[in-house]
């Protein structure tokens, strides 16, 4: 079995107060902070005990994740396994990366978004030349807010041509971008008309739910985040029999995360090798 596995367990605390973000510097309990430590453990050791599949995983917390040290930890032991294809995470960048010597960098990919405001564009950079250093994988990106226009192509000047940056539209807004604005950000991401845009799904082929699922801390199963139907349980004996296609049932998919594995979209072909940690071919 091949599967992409989008795990979000209980964690929803931030270090950072980003305005457009319900989670922002949002803190938790230790017995809060220990449930989730708890069902990620729970989480890696399935994935430990399945050597016959071939498995992505990709942490998409509510919160940060990586300044937590058993996602670390974890990240580290998902790397080792011969099974595991990659292990990424979505991460503001914010935390330490001495724990990245303890990884396989071969299999580690991070998906990084930039902040303007919660913190500058020399300490944000500095941490990629960390991980260029370390041989990690990753992209850049940043919330397309039009107030940010000149720091994302600052940013996008300062990083090697080969570290892909996307921009993530904001869609809260119809018609938030004026034609100017949306060119200049398509200069910088050559994706972002695609970002920039919900498409249409409702009936659609997809792999999310047969050959990607999405899983929370108590391992209850649904085909991708925006689907809320559970469709099993990771930890159900009869897991592998909930696996299978199903037609969307939303009108529309506005999210990498989601359209991504919209069949005619084709984005698996874009993005080879980095659906993930949303890398597309031809990038580091």
């Amino acid at each position: 079995m091949n599967l992409s596995i989008l795990y979000r367990g209980p964690l929803v605390s931030c270090n950072y107060a980003c305005g457009y973000c319900p989670f922002a510097k949002r803190a938790e309990s230790a017995a809060e902070l220990a449930h989730d430590r708890a069902c990620l453990d729970r989480f890696v050791g399935w994935v430990a005990e399945r050597p016959a599949d071939r498995v992505g995983v990709l942490f998409t917390p509510w919160g940060e994740a990586l300044v937590r040290r058993w996602y670390q930890g974890a990240l580290a032991a998902l790397t080792h396994l011969p099974h595991v294809t990659k292990a990424a995470a979505q991460t503001n960048l914010s935390c330490r990366l001495d724990w990245l010597g303890a990884c396989d960098p071969a299999r580690l990919a991070l998906w990084c978004t930039f902040h303007p405001g919660e913190t500058t564009r020399d300490r944000f950079l500095a941490k990629c030349r960390e991980l260029l250093a370390a041989g990690v994988r990753f992209s850049v990106g940043v919330v397309g807010l039009k107030e940010h226009v000149a720091e994302i192509a600052a940013l996008r000047a300062e990083l090697p041509p080969d570290v892909y940056l996307w921009v993530n539209a904001y869609k809260r807004e119809p018609d938030y971008y004026p034609p100017e604005v949306a060119a200049e950000l398509t200069r910088l991401d050559p994706l972002f008309p695609l970002n920039n845009r919900r498409h249409a799904s409702r009936g659609g082929a997809c792999r999310a739910g047969a050959n990607a699922i999405t899983v929370d801390g108590d391992g209850t199963v649904r085909r991708c985040h925006f689907v809320r139907e559970p469709i099993g349980n990771l930890y159900a004996p009869d897991f592998d029999s909930c696996l299978a296609e199903r037609p969307c049932p939303n009108d529309t998919c506005g999210c990498h995360i989601g359209y991504v594995h919209l069949d005619r979209l084709e984005l698996y072909a874009t993005f080879a090798g980095g659906v993930l940690e949303r890398v597309p071919l031809g990038y580091r």
